[in-house]
């Protein structure tokens, strides 16, 4: 019987360190003569990858006791109604209102609305047809929304009504008129201030290295989205797990939700709580512009004198994505009449010597408003490259009012100066959720299980608080 010819002779060895076609090693072994050229250090084919950032510009961080953060917010100082009924007749010399505005009589005197007899009111038609000025004779009794109007005008009432349950009219209080030798003013008007609150929410996150992979040393050189630089070993992926980790700290304030409903299986069934995000608190609270960004003056002319019925904030940051930064570049050098050829964009200065500057950085129209381009709403693995579609939930920028607010703290219990977006983290003299980071395991120095591995934990317990979200806009698509 023959013997096999496997295993073969691959290799001829040369006398000589020369290579040929018979000493060549073609697998990468510890036994290869001639290893592959390696470059140490890692390539950053992504650039930066974080995208937290935006928190820590417009906002601060302090530190709360416990599971509930409430605020007082001031309500408007004077009276409007928007949505009034009535059923009298054009010419009448006085009329009979029913208030029909939602949440009315949440305000004003316990169960009844804030018109009181003596005050002097201007009445509205909704349908343009007129308007006129009384003062209130009778006042809504208690669980009442009716109110009876005298004109001053000897033409009476301009318009007829159309039913008291119907929105025929709009009215407001200017002052206040009394005949001589009467009493004073009946009934005083409590400040109408909005309770809000919102809870924290518990993040955690975790990297794990078993023993075993810790006694085999590998190096890679890198350079970090924080700065640093330099060689990293097997703790490079705990290094990225704790940047992913910083992230999701802040993007969880903008994201997140509240757990509503029961429905089984829902989160809220699970005994989660969800929090009120920045996204989630603009758009139920804040100014929404949908269907597109604005891309006119006469769009932007909307939103100002939106901000104007609102706090109107002296200076705005709008956190914008790409498209919407470039439309407003586009907006803005249409402004000069050689804009359309591109000839001479920013401050209209530009020569044939220097770069052609295509971008604004802000403008001022009304108010100060300056721009800059968010990451998040860019990043391709968040936000960026949804379908832009009307009513998919994209957002293609925010606009956040610069400075701080003045609000009743529940928890300090007095007025306090808070930026208008801040975060609130859990803490005592005891324990601080801030930015828990700890090391469990039997490896890498850690003793307090027997698991044969090194874990790396982290943990974070905090809310975002949006004050004032009616001076805030978010853009949908």
């Amino acid at each position: 019987m023959a013997l096999s010819a496997t295993p073969g002779f691959d290799l001829q060895p040369s006398a000589q360190q020369v290579p040929t076609s018979t000493n060549y090693i073609t697998n990468f072994d510890f036994l290869n003569q001639y290893l592959p050229d390696t470059y140490e250090k890692e390539f950053e084919r992504y650039g930066n990858r974080t995208i937290s950032s935006f928190l820590r510009m417009v906002g601060a961080e302090m530190p709360s006791n416990s599971d509930m953060i409430k605020w007082a917010e001031q309500g408007r100082l004077h009276i409007k109604y928007t949505q009034v009924g009535s059923a009298a007749g054009a010419g009448v010399g006085f009329g009979v209102f029913q208030i029909n505005d939602v949440g009315v009589p949440a305000f004003g005197q316990t169960n009844q609305p804030a018109m009181r007899v003596g005050q002097t009111v201007m009445v509205v038609a909704n349908n343009g047809g007129g308007s006129n000025k009384g003062v209130v004779t009778v006042a809504p009794a208690a669980g009442n929304l009716s109110f009876t109007v005298a004109f001053y005008e000897a033409t009476g009432l301009s318009v007829a009504g159309t039913g008291v349950g119907n929105d025929d009219f709009t009215v407001f209080i200017y002052g206040s008129e009394f005949a001589k030798g009467t009493e004073g003013m009946l009934g005083s008007l409590e400040a109408d201030d909005e309770i809000f609150s919102n809870n924290p929410i518990i993040l955690k996150d975790t990297y794990q290295v078993n023993g075993s992979d810790m006694a085999q040393i590998g190096w890679i050189e890198v350079t970090t989205e924080n700065g640093a630089s330099g060689y990293l070993w097997y703790m490079k992926s705990e290094h990225e797990t704790r940047l992913r980790f910083d992230d999701y700290l802040e993007t969880a304030m903008i994201e997140a939700v509240p757990a509503e409903g029961a429905v089984a299986g829902g989160a809220a069934a699970l005994g989660y709580n969800g929090s009120e995000g920045i996204f989630y608190t603009v758009n139920q609270r804040g100014n929404v512009f949908a269907g597109g960004n604005p891309t006119t003056l006469a769009d932007f002319d909307n939103v100002i004198q939106r901000l104007d019925k609102q706090g109107a904030i002296e200076e705005n940051v709008l956190f914008l994505n790409r498209q919407f930064s470039f439309d407003i570049d586009d907006m803005l050098a249409a402004q000069n009449s050689y804009g359309a050829g591109g000839t001479s964009y920013g401050l209209f200065d530009n020569d044939e010597e220097m770069a052609l500057n295509l971008g604004f950085s802000g403008f001022r129209r009304g108010y100060d408003f300056y721009k800059t381009d968010w990451k998040y709403l860019n990043d391709p693995t968040m936000r960026g490259g949804l379908s832009t579609v009307a009513g998919s939930g994209a957002v293609n920028g925010l606009l956040v009012p610069a400075g701080s607010t003045t609000v009743y703290d529940q928890v300090l219990g007095k007025n306090a100066k808070r930026p208008f977006l801040h975060v609130r983290y859990r803490a005592s003299e005891t324990e601080d959720r801030r930015y828990k980071t700890w090391i469990t395991g039997s490896a890498g120095g850690a003793a307090t299980s027997d698991l044969d591995a090194m874990t790396v934990n982290f943990l974070s317990e905090r809310a975002v608080c949006t004050m004032g979200a009616n001076n805030f806009v978010i853009f949908n698509a």
